[in-house]
Order: C-alpha cells, then sequence, then structure tokens
C-alpha cells in the first residue's frame, strides 16, 4: 500500500540541508551567522520564485547553471554525495514509519 510522504518532516530536513550549507560556509570563511543568514535568504529567494512563476526546480537549476560553472560543479558534487538519492528515502522511511505507527 502506498502512504503519503509526511511533510511533518520536511522542517527537519529543510534544518539538516540549511545547517550543511551553512557549515559549508564557515568552512570557507564566513562567520556562522552571516553563513546561515546568506543560505536562509537564498533559498527563500528560491522557493519565492518558484511559488511565483512556472519555473519548477529542474528549470531553476538550469537556468543557474553556467556551462563548466561553478554551480553545475556544486550540483555535480551533491550528486556524488547522494544527496538527493538520500532525500528520496527520507520520505519513503518517514511514510512507511507513520503507517507502522497507524
Amino acid at each position: 500500500m502506498v502512504h503519503p510522504p509526511c511533510p511533518g518532516g520536511i522542517p527537519a530536513y529543510a534544518a539538516i540541508i540549511v545547517d550543511a550549507l551553512a557549515d559549508g560556509g564557515v568552512q570557507q570563511g564566513l562567520k556562522r551567522p552571516v553563513a546561515r543568514r546568506l543560505v536562509l535568504q537564498s533559498l527563500l529567494g528560491s522557493a519565492q520564485l518558484m511559488l511565483e512563476t512556472d519555473l519548477g526546480p529542474g528549470d531553476l537549476k538550469d537556468a543557474v547553471c553556467s556551462p563548466a560553472g561553478t554551480t553545475i560543479e556544486g550540483v555535480r558534487a551533491i550528486e556524488r554525495a547522494g544527496v538527493r538519492s538520500g532525500l528520496i528515502e527520507a520520505v519513503i522511511a518517514a511514510s512507511q514509519r507513520a503507517a507502522e505507527l497507524k
């Protein structure tokens, strides 16, 4: 039986993503409050853009990735690390656990 994803977990997943991106900024020399604010502002702007336009997530990614540029190199690192798969697995695991608790 297919169970709907658990949207209640998304804030936790988002917090992990924000924390990890801020850690990267700190590693590159930013003070933590600055790194966190930059991440949050960037995510907020990205979400607003997708909500207010017809840009889907893939469209937005494609729009900001220059050929042989820095962003596509970062995307490549994310894909190598299995981040997308890990997030998919988190939704599946939470949904399965919700079904078990019913």
